[in-house]
């Protein structure tokens, strides 16, 4: 016999989980369900509403797994979870291990939806709406998996004094007077411009160091499929393409030696010489180290310091 599920768009690994512990309590085998909705060419039923005898007892470690693989674009993700459970459940290999062939597939797809999280959290531009009272901002955002709803807590916790909007293709979540609720995604919303993001263009051209340029890291970090959506790489192509004359121009205006400065280093001291005792013992006398010129040195270096600079460097 088999058995259809079709699980939700909203609440997914919640939905997931009852239906994995009702399947799993009946022992209906992986390759008996559906998860994808469809029963293929014969008629598939539901699975019963009730669980059955059968009690397992999962690690820790799967649930986690479970609750990073469910946000997968891949159609076949809860199939393969399921069958990591029915593994478990049978001790049938280690599916959490890197070293059998499910768990690593399962592990680098948790791996690619965390990296898919963390994008969304560093390239998610609001943009300013009208708004009386309470200020409202609005996003675009194009994950790679269905990630908006898992990575939401980030911005409840960051911006809970503002309300704004996150859409996506797929789902668009709200956040109106403390409250976080998700409705269905669609196409890009028409927002308005944002006068903040000259500000954000002017500060990501100031940061830019031409003397660092290293384009692997930078597409490795900001991959291109995220650059339609973000104001500041607009700008990039041009500080590429002067990258080379501004390191230039900074050579050119480096600051001017100060002579004072230049003084020689302070002499190193002599090597000690050995004086004869009354009782035929020898003794370590040092000679006197000649004047230094340190104090010179360090009262010059004060005197060519700019006002207000402080003597600690910091990275800007």
């Amino acid at each position: 016999m088999s058995y259809t599920v079709t699980l939700p768009g909203r609440g997914t690994f919640d939905a997931w989980r009852e239906a994995a512990r009702i399947a799993i309590s009946h022992r209906i085998p992986p390759d008996e369900i559906s998860w994808t909705g469809g029963g293929g060419l014969f008629a598939a039923a539901p699975l019963p509403d009730t669980p059955g005898p059968h009690q397992t007892r999962v690690p820790g470690g799967f649930l986690k797994l479970a609750g990073s693989v469910i946000w997968h674009s891949a159609p076949e993700r809860t199939a393969l979870l399921y069958r990591a459970l029915w593994q478990l459940d049978r001790r049938q290999g280690d599916p959490l291990s890197q070293a059998d062939p499910l768990g690593r597939r399962l592990n680098l797809m948790a791996k690619s939806v965390g990296r898919d999280i963390h994008k969304m959290h560093a390239f998610v531009r609001f943009r300013e709406l009208p708004s009386e009272g309470r200020r409202r901002f609005a996003a675009w955002f194009e994950p790679e998996h269905d990630t908006l709803e898992p990575g939401s807590s980030f911005f409840v916790k960051r911006f809970a004094d503002m309300d704004w909007m996150i859409a996506t293709p797929g789902l668009t979540a709200r956040f109106e007077a403390g409250r976080l609720t998700f409705h269905n995604g669609g196409a890009r919303p028409d927002l308005p411009e944002d006068a903040s993001e000259s500000l954000w263009a002017t500060y990501f051209a100031n940061i830019f160091n031409p003397s660092r340029v290293k384009l692997d890291a930078m597409r490795s970090e900001m991959p291109k499929k995220y650059w339609k959506n973000l104001p500041e790489t607009r700008l990039i192509p041009d500080m590429l393409r002067d990258a080379e004359a501004r390191v230039e121009r900074m050579r050119e205006a480096a600051a001017t030696p100060c002579p004072a400065l230049e003084q020689p280093p302070c002499p190193p001291a002599t090597a000690p010489r050995c004086q004869p005792r009354p009782n035929g013992r020898k003794q370590w006398v040092k000679r006197a180290r000649p004047p230094c010129n340190a104090d010179a040195v360090a009262s010059a270096r004060r005197q060519h310091r700019p006002s207000g600079a402080k003597g600690s460097r910091r990275h800007v």
